[in-house]
């Protein structure tokens, strides 16, 4: 059979199939272009989910006649000036869009561009080219979608989940512009200049108010790396991804190296079949990201994946430790203001709190250190007259079924679950502790591909500081010297497991996760229980080790361990106010 080349509606259509896959993927590169020419309100209508009609109405720039009859021809595009695939600044770049839509469509473009005397409307179908009425930006109708392609058409879903999922792509670019005012069948609006706060309520829902922590970071080593947004407490979770919102260089994508980051760094603050919510903006040097993934553009590839996967944990760890540990600092500021007040010589150090000690009686000990000049009765004084003040989850005054401690902080109660303080407590007491390693007399030697074993021993530094020793043993095997004390697992299947995702991702969380699963279960089984008696000093010295404690506001299944509740609230209760 001879070589042809393919005619170009052909051809058109094939690349329809890798760009326009549901009307979703229409509205996309529709308002991708819209933002691309500077629009800040776009209004969006589907009729039929979008098989019978698509709208695109935008503010935007327009295209002069030439340019218009240019836009639907393949590849033509604006957006790379330079040729350099390596420096995009715009949505799209790859000039597929409108010719790829016209071909499975009935596609018209109305366009103005402020230059010309009047607007241009280009009827796709023909190519022709007449006058319009159109006065500012451009509008385009997308008809009867994929019947061309009757094939394409029998794949749609019903008409109410394509919508949902052109409205979820409404939600994703409201998202990565904020100054940008987007209306959807004039019922779903996301008004322009939005706060990113109200932006994150209005797209996520009413239940994130105030419950987001917001992140800004700066790499140390990489002064282009940045990380801003918001990321949800812990106790703010969804059951699927559907609330995570991802960006790199204000780009929308759904890439795998971000999704491990954030499921790594809530790992010991979330049970894994629970997703937490987030809006996270990622900037790096567009020369250190590739976009030139796919058509679709939602995938990337990093130049240093592993750098920026430690850069973003790192960053959205350290936000997730900050909760009580910023109300502690907060709080010491006020003791030594109120100690000047009172003419104390008195710095945040002089009390602190010390490890605890746990023993199979899960007993505790506490003790305030002042400083060398201060004596035991000189303390007291000031720890009395600080009383409130000093203890930032409040003084005990009470148990509820031997499960929950009772304190009061100023104007506050205070109520902590037992069990999910004392397990968060013992758990980054592990986590801190370094690894008890055990070695082998005899070797685990564990048979391997040779290409498993090359993927495995690139992340060798990283499993040594596991407690894991490994070394090749011959052309098809690895060997295991040394071990974590206590792990005994199926070896196999975990070095297969590490393999397989560092080809994929580059890096692999395999045995950060079995660590975590370890160290969890042990601190659940070692931890004050439910339900066991404590008498004053116990619980006094539970309140103030966790407010000692990274991420004390959940324990390391994602449970809360405390709740504050203001007297005012328990006012309305017993309508005092």
């Amino acid at each position: 059979m001879p070589i042809r080349v393919l005619p170009d509606f052909l051809i058109n259509q094939i690349a329809a199939g890798e760009v326009v896959e549901k009307p979703a993927s229409v509205v996309k590169e529709l308002v991708e272009n819209s933002l691309d020419a500077g629009a800040d309100q776009i209004v969006v209508d589907v009729i039929d989910g979008g098989r019978t009609l698509i709208s695109v109405i935008d503010n935007g720039c327009g295209m002069s006649r030439e340019d218009l009859a240019r836009s639907i021809s393949r590849h033509a595009t604006s957006k790379l000036p330079s040729d350099d695939l390596l420096d995009i600044n715009f949505m799209g770049f790859r000039g597929e869009a409108l010719p790829s839509i016209a071909s499975v469509s009935d596609m018209t473009i109305d366009t103005c561009n402020g230059a010309d005397s009047n607007g241009w409307c280009l009827n796709c179908e023909s190519g022709d080219i007449r006058p319009s009425n159109w006065e500012d930006g451009t509008r385009i109708r997308v008809q009867n979608l994929f019947a061309k392609t009757p094939a394409r058409l029998k794949f749609l879903r019903a008409d109410k989940a394509e919508l949902i999922s052109v409205l979820d792509v409404i939600k994703r670019l409201a998202m990565a512009r904020p100054d940008v005012g987007f209306t959807l069948n004039n019922k779903w609006r996301f008004p322009k200049n939005q706060e990113m706060s109200e932006r994150i309520v209005a797209v996520m829902g009413d239940d994130v108010r105030g419950r987001m922590l917001e992140i800004n970071a700066n790499s140390s080593s990489n002064n282009t790396l940045t990380l801003r947004g918001f990321i949800s407490e812990p106790t703010l979770r969804r059951a699927s991804s559907v609330d995570q919102y991802l960006f790199v260089n204000g780009r929308p994508v759904k890439d795998k190296v971000l999704v491990g980051a954030l499921r790594a760094a809530y790992m010991d603050v979330m049970h894994a079949r629970e997703f937490p919510l987030c809006a996270l903006y990622l900037t790096l040097d567009p020369r250190s990201v590739d976009v030139n993934v796919s058509p679709a553009k939602t995938e990337v590839h990093f130049l240093e994946p592993s750098h920026v996967r430690a850069f973003i944990i790192k960053s959205l760890r350290e936000t997730l430790a900050g909760t009580l540990n910023d109300r502690v600092g907060i709080i010491q500021s006020n003791i030594a203001s109120k100690a000047v007040s009172q003419n104390m010589n008195f710095n945040k150090s002089d009390f602190r709190v010390c490890t605890p000690h746990i023993g199979p009686d899960s007993a505790f000990m506490f003790e305030a250190i002042a400083k060398k000049n201060w004596g035991a009765e000189k303390q007291e004084e000031i720890k009395e007259s600080l009383a409130d003040e000093f203890l930032p989850l409040g003084h005990v005054i009470g148990q509820i079924g031997n499960k929950y401690i009772l304190a009061q902080s100023g104007e506050n109660l205070v109520i902590v679950d037992q069990h999910a303080a004392h397990e968060r407590i013992t758990y980054e007491h592990l986590r801190k502790n370094s690894i008890k390693v055990q070695p082998l007399l005899t070797p685990i030697v564990v048979s391997l591909r040779p290409e498993d074993i090359a993927a495995v021993l690139s992340i060798s530094d990283e499993i040594n500081k596991s407690g894991l020793h490994i070394d090749t043993f011959g052309d098809d095997a690895i060997a295991i010297f040394e071990k974590p004390a206590d792990w005994d697992l199926n070896w196999a299947d975990l070095f297969h497991s590490i393999a397989d995702e560092v080809r994929e991702y580059g890096h692999s969380s395999q045995l950060g996760e079995r660590l975590h699963l370890k160290l969890a279960n042990y601190a659940c089984h070692h931890s004050v229980r439910a339900g066991q008696k404590l008498d004053f000093a116990q619980m006094d010295a539970l309140l103030r080790d966790i407010e000692n404690t990274s991420r004390a506001g959940e324990c390391n299944h994602g449970r809360p361990v405390y709740k504050i509740i203001p007297l005012t609230e328990i006012d309305g209760w017993f309508e005092r106010i």
